[in-house]
Order: C-alpha cells, then structure tokens, then sequence
C-alpha cells in the first residue's frame, strides 16, 4: 500500500479555513492562510503544510498575541517610488506575503524593479509558494525572512542565536522546462518542521543537523534542542544577512523573537523583504544566435544539465513532480499520521474524522 492518502481539496480547504476562522481570523485571511497550506501539500512541502501553520499560530501566533487577527497593514511613506514599507501590525503572515508579492509585481510592472520590507510581520511559511507564483506569471522573485524562533546555533558558537532563516528565489523558464526554477531553503541543515515531521513519522535526522539542550549532535527529533546551519560558514552567512536585513527593517534583537519582551520599547517580531523583478529589465538585448531572452535562458540550463549530466536537476523539478503526482492523484497526499493529526483538529472543531478506510491510496511515485 502507498504511503500517502489523498484528501479532497475541498475538505482540505473546509478544515483548514475553519480552523483559522475558530481562532479569529478573517475569511480573507483564512483563505489565505488555506492557499498557502494547500499550495505547500501539493508541492511536496511536508514541513510547512497546514500542521505546521497551525502548530505555528499555537506556539506564537494568535493565541500569545504574536499574531493578530484583522489586523491592517499600514503602509509608510516612502520617498522611493518602488520601494514600499510596511507595518504589518502583526498581521497573519500568509496574508501579508501574498499581498506583498502581488504589490511587488504591479510596482515591477511599472518600474523594472520593487522592492517592500515589511516590519511587525508574523511567519509566512513557505516562501517557495509566493516566488513560484510571482514567477508562473513570469516574474523574478526573491524573498527572505527572519524566523519566528531564534533556534540555530552560528557557526562556531553554541548558543541559538539565529533564525531558520530561508532565501527563496523564483525564476520563470517555460520554454526550458516547463516549471518554475524554484530555489529554496532554511539556512539550517533542516528545517524545525522537518524535525517534527520525522517525529510525527518516528524517523531520525542525518548526521550534522541538530544538537541536544547539552550541545552535544543528535540525530533523534525528540532530543533536538537547536539547530545547526548548513554548510558550516557558508549556511551561516547567508543567515546572517536575514539578520542584518531583519535589523535594518526594524526587527529586534533575534533571541528575542518569539518570546515574552523583557524590557518596555523592545520588539519580537518577524520581519520580511520581497523583490521583483520585470525580465524586460534584465535584458542586454544582445543574445548570442539571435536568441530571445527566454531561448537563451533554456539554452544556458541545457548547457548546465548536457555533457553527461543528465542525472542533475533542477531547483523545483521535485516540487513541480509532487504537484504533478498530486493534481493526477485529484487531491492532496498526506501519510495515516498527518491523517491523524488532522482528525485531532477535525473533532475539536466538530467536523467528522477523515475515515483512513475511505481514502484513496496515492499511486508510488
């Protein structure tokens, strides 16, 4: 039997609103909320799907006063026409997310290039999905963020100091490859999702991810206390510049991130920064061959995957075979224990169980 069960999106999306809508939120925000969950199963993204965004909103989120529902963005002057800065008023941060992106795109439609920072924030989740889709309507997209929980340890320290961190990047290539290049990540080995995710299946960790609350390596979710960033000093300057961007946005010390503020004036919330860029200001004009720029770009990537390296791929060819694999399956793959965890918000929100038996089993990839 498959290892994954397919939900209905529609019950997916029926369960998943509703619990957003049970702790206050809105249903423009739920639905947000809904979106971003829904767009991460169907990619694959096992460590910040729906479980992950309401564990999240219990941790630090609605219930603690990290997030607030309703709340409004404030947008701040700013002298830079596509440049904009906003409060977020500690707004769900899917909500956020998704509106920065699409203010993004409008400003890049007019001025080659945008950019907001957004101050007051609270997680977005997957920053994947909001550059996958700026870049399926041919945008290039970035974002970065800071963390809700400083839970990594810098290279060479041993106290957690930093975030998870993640860059994402989107890159529309559909003459290339017919998928978004997609390249995103934690600036830790793993993600904490990830972490919980092996939990909830009873696997372990690989070697070099995380450390117990003795600093000592471990490679059983249950004893992770924090995390370490990959790559050694590479992982960590690369989420050092999360800090320093987080820093010059407004956002607070990143041990304080989180957690109850010990003095009156500090903050401890997320921050985030988006960029957009329109292809037309990138163009040199001058392509090899008479190429245009999207034949040059597939040209470059079969230049990087021939010569014998057809075993490499790209950045989002997972994602985008998940996606595949789900819309043909007609819903959404989730495993018997995410199941369950589901169930458990299903009946305190007085829906009926998502019966195993009735499922669908997902065809093996």
């Amino acid at each position: 039997m498959s290892a994954f069960f397919v939900i209905p999106r529609a019950a997916h999306d029926l369960l998943v609103s509703r619990a957003y809508q049970a702790r206050g939120f809105t249903a423009a925000e739920a639905a947000e909320g809904t979106q971003l969950a829904a767009e991460a199963a169907r990619h694959g993204i096992r460590t910040h799907h729906a479980l992950k965004a309401l564990h999240l909103d219990d941790l630090f989120g609605s219930g603690v006063g990290g997030c607030v529902p309703a709340a409004q963005i404030t947008v701040l002057p700013s002298r830079f026409a596509a440049s904009e800065r906003w409060n977020a008023n500690k707004k769900l941060g899917q909500s956020v997310a998704y509106r920065a992106i699409e203010r993004a795109i409008e400003l890049a439609d007019q001025f080659g290039i945008a950019q907001i920072a957004v101050d007051n924030a609270f997680h977005y989740l997957w920053g994947g999905g909001y550059v996958m889709a700026a870049a399926e309507r041919g945008y290039f997209a970035y974002t970065n963020c800071t963390s809700a929980l400083a839970e990594v340890v810098p290279f060479g320290g041993k106290f957690p100091t930093l975030g998870t961190n993640p860059h994402s990047w989107g890159i529309p290539a559909p003459q290339a490859n017919g998928f978004p290049i997609v390249i995103d990540w934690a600036t830790s080995t793993v993600a904490m999702g990830r972490v919980q995710a092996l939990q909830r299946e009873g696997k372990s960790l690989p070697p070099g991810a995380a450390v117990d609350a003795a600093g000592n390596p471990t490679t059983d979710p249950n004893l992770v206390a924090s995390l370490l960033p990959f790559g050694g000093h590479k992982g960590y300057g690369l989420s050092l510049l999360n800090e320093i961007f987080g820093g010059l946005i407004g956002g607070s010390l990143p041990t304080l991130r989180g957690r109850p503020i010990p003095a009156p004036g500090e903050k401890n919330t997320p921050v985030f920064y988006f960029q957009v860029i329109h292809p037309d200001a990138l163009s040199g004009a001058n392509f090899a061959c008479g190429r245009s720029q999207a034949d040059n770009l597939a040209a470059v990537l079969a230049d990087i995957l021939g010569h014998g390296n057809a075993g490499a791929m790209l950045p989002g060819q997972l994602e985008a075979a998940a996606r595949q694999r789900s819309d043909a399956a007609g819903g959404l793959l989730f495993t018997a224990a995410e199941i369950a965890e589901f169930n458990e918000l299903a009946a305190g929100l007085g829906l009926p169980p998502w019966e195993l038996a009735t499922l669908a089993a997902a065809p093996h990839a």
